[in-house]
């Protein structure tokens, strides 16, 4: 066969597209369609002018009558040869009908496509403008906190600057104090004259004010405080505020702390505020996912350990419940981060029906996931059914939080609530991590897994800035003031952060109510006091 190719070059032809398949399904719609106007037209036209549906007029035999229609418009019998043609009605009833069929379907097509195409219009303009709201919003919020980030550096700078300023003025008296004994004493005027006796004692009472200009700052802290004084606890908090040289970390439970030292401290540095719970009445209120950083195995190991803090066992009996419970809360962490997935995430991994074995699967085909962690979690989600119900149970506790619409919105951070808490530390700002006193957070934690998250998170973080300084440790060190930490968030690295914290520039002062407290909170330690 030549047909496919050129009859000079014999190369083959392009090959025609032919008639389209849209076309053909269209045109045998149309049919269909036009043999049913049709079909009823000539049944309606014969009820209408004799009262009865005319014998013979079938669908079947629509497709001829429409051919002989065609050809013979005026011919009614003609097109229905079966049907006895005093049953027929007269050509001019059936074509007004057939065309009135036509026009009311045409207003119906007409009507329905204007109706979508209004809704996609409205829908698509209303998505439109929630996006140009949200990108607005972003915008305002990225420029005001890039504008007030310069700002508040520079007073922070200036606000040193004057303390070093007036610091040595103040110790100014103490240097010629090594002096003075070399003085003769007999060189001094008569004790009876008044005015050249006057600054002898003034020079032999210097000495003992040097070391009280330094008490409130760094030779007081670290330490622990056990007082059922709110008020007294208050006040030491609002001190070691005052006196912080440096960035502050303050967690509380008495919104009166926050708003007794806040301005002060607004004037030095970049002003924090985490409180999930809305305890304070402010609207300016950070926002901090724990999933945050747990790419990294290490972190997500940590930050595992310290969301279950305040609901883990104390019992030996249940430490391999506890331990299936942080592998599980560990390699979802993981599993969520590498997959880009919201916090919110893990309470519906620890909650719905078969959803576990998803973060199995986004740790087996990630190229981000660690090594062995699908296997890990599997292993644990496999074996001995009972303690992985307990575990689960033990970490639905500790996300049972996640319920309320605040702490979700307090797990979605925003990117410039990230840059703002990174970079605090180095700007000599202030946090503020406010929570609800809870007695009993094993049975009813709340939001403080996610208080103590954030604050293991953070205290990590200076003690990283610590260990890549040139002399071990932050200057000007780090001051945390944990008012009645025992029921705010139960910090896994006090008792570290009170035996060494010092070292490495991080000054804590812990206020609790009893010693039977902290030994509640932490049983395997005996906190410094």
């Amino acid at each position: 066969m030549t047909r496919g190719y050129d009859d000079e070059r014999g190369t083959a032809r392009p090959r025609g597209r032919g008639i389209p398949d849209s076309l053909l399904v269209g045109l045998l719609a149309f049919l269909l369609g036009l043999t049913v106007l049709v079909w009823t037209a000539t049944g309606l036209a014969g009820l209408f002018a004799h009262g009865s549906w005319p014998a013979g007029v079938t669908y079947s035999g629509t497709p001829m009558a429409l051919r002989h229609l065609v050809s013979a418009p005026h011919d009614m019998a003609a097109a229905w040869p079966g049907t006895p043609k005093s049953q027929l009605s007269g050509y001019g009833l059936f074509w007004g009908i057939l065309i009135g069929e036509l026009m009311v379907l045409l207003v119906l097509v007409i009507f329905t496509l204007g109706t979508v195409a209004r809704y996609r219009a409205v829908r698509k303009a209303r998505r439109t403008k929630a996006r140009e709201a949200r990108e607005a919003c972003l915008t305002d919020q990225e420029a005001r906190e890039a504008e007030r980030a310069p700002r508040e550096a520079r007073e922070a700078r200036a606000a040193r600057a004057a303390v070093r300023e007036t610091v040595p003025a103040a110790q100014e008296p103490a240097a010629p104090s090594e002096d003075a004994p070399a003085t003769p004493a007999v060189l001094a005027p008569p004790p009876l004259d008044p005015v050249a006796a006057g600054p002898v004692p003034e020079q032999r009472t210097a000495p003992p004010l040097t070391p009280a200009a330094g008490a409130p700052t760094e030779p007081t802290l670290p330490r622990v405080e056990f007082t059922t004084d709110r008020a007294a606890a208050r006040a030491a908090s609002v001190a070691a505020v005052a006196a912080a040289p440096g960035p502050l970390i303050v967690a509380t439970t008495d919104p009166a702390v926050w708003a007794e030292t806040k301005d002060a401290r607004a004037k030095l540095g970049p002003l924090l505020t985490y409180d999930p719970t809305h305890h304070l009445d402010t609207p300016a209120r950070l926002r901090w996912s724990p999933t945050s950083g747990c790419t990294d195995l290490a972190t997500a190991t940590a930050r595992a350990a310290a969301l279950l803090a305040p609901v883990r066992p104390a019992a030996a009996v249940d430490s391999a419940v506890a331990d299936a419970a942080q592998t599980l809360l560990r390699c979802w962490l993981h599993a969520a981060a590498v997959d880009g997935r919201p916090f919110r995430q893990l309470h519906r991994w620890a909650h719905a029906t078969g959803a576990a074995q998803e973060p199995v699967r986004i740790l087996r085909t990630s190229p981000k996931a660690s090594a062995g962690q699908a296997g890990e979690l599997e292993s644990v989600l496999t074996a001995h059914p009972e303690r992985r119900e307990a575990a689960q149970a033990l970490i639905g506790r500790t996300l049972t939080a996640l319920s309320s619409i605040h702490i979700r919105d307090a797990c979605t951070p925003l990117r410039a609530d990230s840059v703002l808490l990174e970079s605090f530390l180095d700007e000599g700002g202030t946090l503020y991590v406010v929570g609800e006193p809870i007695e009993d957070p094993r049975t009813d934690p709340g939001a403080m897994p996610l208080l103590t998250a954030l604050l293991s998170s953070v205290v990590e973080h200076g003690r990283r800035m610590a260990e890549r300084s040139s002399d071990g440790r932050l200057d000007p060190p780090l001051t945390l003031v944990l008012d009645d930490i025992a029921a705010l968030a139960p910090l896994p690295a006090l008792p570290g952060l009170l035996e060494t914290g010092r070292t490495r520039g991080l000054l804590t002062l812990a206020t609790m109510r009893s010693q039977e407290q902290a030994r509640a909170r932490w049983p395997h330690h005996s906190l410094r006091i």
